[in-house]
């Protein structure tokens, strides 16, 4: 101790409080001229894994102990024995760049990347994939002042990928190929390149970036997770600072109630002095700081107080993660949202409005006034009307600003009566439903049990995953039908499945995670744009490529597994939604069907953002946001293809059969699918629709149509438009060339429109 003590670079002050109006704004050290009234000042200073921080104990003489709960309202009025500065540690993988890394990095050749520098990207949908591009995944070269362009980010995402298989090889002494490699990572380029198949958006933001190289935070490359409640019992934290934890590096958190009725919410312990947090300006200080806050509940230990002083302004950009800061208002919400929730339940059981509250204010906290995304799924039991009715807003009025923030689902059992559920489904279209007996007995629900996944305890927000408790799972996206042969998309699976068993490579910061991950090396590599694969060749055809498709992908895991001398992925594909990867490559989303073969879709951008200038010269209409004068919105004509369907023209029961097919014939994991349905024609039929689906599906979920004429707000995202309108609006339209020079702001979780709010 008293080595560490005298290595710290802290100096030692006795100390005063400089206080202000509405929260502690800083602390000032000086000698101490016996008008503090502080007795003296400890500094602790520990030392782990080679990372210091400090922890200042203030003892003041005759101190008068509070006896009310903490607010940020009067925390300027409490004396306080105890100030820290939150320990952050225990929420960073300390990971050293020069630790186990190869000699030489792997590195393409230039020879190889430079040939792709001058072919145009096959960006889809009328200049619209490139702009999403643009303002989401092309990276900052800071030294240069400006973004990447397509060929940089494939090369700087295959880079990543092959370096952390070097990594892993070379560690472990297994014998790195170079010259193999080398090929074979120019084939997996290519293959990104020309969109055969696509990282998800975490992968594009983040593969290749010092998020991975220099800070190892590996976890921020998986889409999704899932974490129970029902070890609440042991550590009624835990569940909580992992949603948070996880939300705050993009990764979408399902979450159960089975912790309900677990453990007794003690309350603040007010005898005993309050302790004063200084909260950090990193992911790590926001995260311990819901930490401690819920532990003086949960545990009964003394009342907290936090100063929020160091946290960044708002709009200040956020450079790991992308995007800018909401500055502190939204911690400060979210801390007094939490004391009053848990006031009002002193001395109760935990219960399952409670879990979903807290989670529901957590994933509003990140959000941040719509600076970032969350996503979150809610599973509860199909017999609990105190869930079910969660967003039931006529008896729950006060839930409508912070319910949104979760899909809500249900485990419904197999042969239960849904007359109940299929009434409130037929409103709103929640909640969903998620058969967990069907996602641990089976892999593809092809009649036989396998039995595979029976530690599995949920799933992820938009449902196309099978999950474990504190299991993170990495998503791949493929398109067949960019590919003119299955021979050619059996290629493309190679290396698509080859990406994301890389991903599984990754450490994490939480034990939890590693033991499940390195056990399981779960993997959803899926399809979109299924809706204009079937319009060109036919349902037939999928299935052949689906059966095909899936075989290849088995042996291909045997040999990768085998390779890098690592346990076979206990599931490998699923059908996720998408969202903003599939319009780079011009793909409808996932199993859905547009709601138009023409539309205009509507993008929004910062007002002041440096691709709009490029926008307007290239002749796409722009005009001010509605009621938000520093947001401009986008118009981009989009056609998906001679002869398509819509999802109007589609039955519910269509929608479901579709979904059962590619449940039997592709996914291990699940399909994730939104059921769209005509409320006065088909909402009496949900219910005899479950009755017959059940033994097909592991989760869905439903959406009632509404007419265009139903929703007449201004600026909607999706606006159907008719074949002459559409050519008179790409008649305008000249090249596009979109120049930026500012950090993207990365989609969130799981890139699906469905599921991410």
């Amino acid at each position: 101790m008293l080595k560490n003590l005298l290595s710290s670079s802290t100096a030692l002050f006795c100390g005063s409080i400089v206080k202000s109006t509405g929260s502690i704004k800083s602390l000032t050290f000086g000698s101490n001229n016996g008008s503090t009234g502080f007795k003296k000042l400890m500094i602790k200073s520990y030392n782990i894994n080679k990372r210091s921080f400090h922890t200042n104990c203030f003892i003041r003489n005759n101190v008068e102990e509070s006896s009310t709960n903490i607010t940020t309202e009067n925390v300027n009025s409490i004396e306080y024995k105890r100030q820290r500065m939150l320990d952050t540690s225990s929420l960073t993988l300390i990971f050293n760049s020069s630790d186990n890394q190869p000699s030489h990095r792997f590195k393409l050749s230039d020879r190889f990347v430079e040939k792709y520098k001058s072919i145009k990207p096959p960006f889809g949908f009328n200049g619209l994939g490139e702009v999403v591009y643009k303002r989401t995944y092309s990276r900052l070269i800071e030294e240069e002042n400006r973004n990447e362009e397509w060929f940089e980010t494939v090369e700087r995402v295959v880079n990543g990928t092959y370096n952390m298989q070097k990594v892993w090889i070379e560690t472990h002494k297994l014998g790195w190929n170079a010259r193999k490699a080398q090929k074979s990572a120019q084939e997996m380029y290519d293959r990104i390149f020309h969109m055969k198949f696509l990282p998800s958006g975490r992968g594009l933001y983040g593969m290749g970036t010092p998020l991975t190289e220099q800070r190892g935070l590996f976890a921020a490359l998986n889409n999704c997770a899932f974490v129970s409640t029902d070890s609440m019992k042991e550590d009624p934290l835990k569940p909580f600072v992992f949603l948070m934890d996880m939300s705050m590096l993009g990764v979408g958190v399902g979450f159960d109630t089975k912790g309900a009725g677990s453990i007794i919410i003690k309350g603040v312990d007010n005898s005993r002095s309050p302790v004063m947090n200084i909260i950090a300006d990193s992911r790590e200080g926001w995260v311990e700081s819901v930490k401690v806050l819920l532990d003086s509940y949960f545990n009964g230990t003394p009342p907290q107080l936090f100063d929020y002083s160091k946290i960044r302004p708002m709009g200040a950009p956020i450079r790991g993660f992308g995007g800018v800061s909401s500055g502190p208002g939204a911690l400060r919400e979210l801390h007094d949202n939490i004391s009053q929730l848990l006031d009002k339940n002193v001395g109760k059981p935990v219960s399952v409005t409670v879990i979903v509250d807290l989670m529901n204010y957590i994933g509003k906290c990140v959000v941040s006034g719509n600076i970032r995304r969350s996503a979150e799924i809610a599973f509860g039991e199909a017999d609990s009307e105190e869930f079910i009715n969660l967003k039931n807003y006529e008896l729950n009025p006060h839930r409508m600003s912070y319910g949104w923030t979760s899909n809500n689902s249900i485990f419904a059992e197999i042969g239960m009566d849904y007359s109940k559920v299929a009434e409130r489904v037929a409103v709103n279209g929640e909640p969903g439903l998620a058969y967990l007996d069907n996602m641990r007995k089976f892999s593809r629900m092809n009649g036989v049990e396998d039995n595979k996944d029976q530690r599995a305890s949920g799933g992820n927000p938009c449902l196309e995953q099978t999950l474990e408790s504190y299991e993170l799972c990495c998503l791949v996206e493929t398109f067949p039908n960019n590919h003119e042969s299955l021979e050619d998309y059996l290629k493309t699976l190679k290396y698509a499945f080859l990406y994301a068993k890389t991903v599984t490579l990754g450490k994490t910061h939480w034990p939890e995670v590693n033991r499940v991950m390195l056990r399981n090396r779960r993997i959803g590599c899926s399809m979109s744009g299924l809706a204009q694969f079937i319009t060109k060749r036919g349902v037939e055809e999928l299935r052949k490529w689906s059966v095909a498709g899936y075989e290849s992908i088995q042996e291909y895991d045997k040999a990768f597994s085998d390779w890098l001398a690592i346990p076979r992925s206990i599931k490998t594909t699923s059908i996720k939604p998408s969202g903003t990867v599939s319009l780079l490559a011009g793909a409808t989303p996932g199993v859905h069907y547009p709601h138009s073969r023409f539309y205009i879709r509507r993008l929004r951008l910062a007002s002041n953002s440096p691709l709009l200038n490029s926008l307007i010269e290239a002749g796409y209409k722009t005009e001010p946001a509605f009621g938000d004068a520093n947001t401009t919105v986008i118009e981009f004509p989009v056609d998906c293809g001679e002869g398509i369907r819509t999802c109007k023209e589609l039955s519910m029961w269509e929608q479901l059969s579709l979904t059962a097919f590619l449940q039997k014939y592709w996914a291990d994991n699940q399909v994730s699918a939104t059921i769209t349905f005509n409320p006065k024609t088909e909402g009496s039929q949900i219910k005899h629709a479950l009755d017959y689906f059940q033994y097909q599906l592991k989760g869905v979920s439903f959406l009632p149509l509404m007419d265009d004429e139903g929703t007449p707000y201004p600026q909607m995202p999706y606006e159907s438009i008719d074949e002459k309108t559409y050519k008179e609006m790409v008649s305008k339209l000249k090249n596009l060339h979109v120049v930026s020079n500012q950090e993207p702001t990365p989609e969130r979780f799981c890139d699906g429109q469905s599921c991410t709010v």
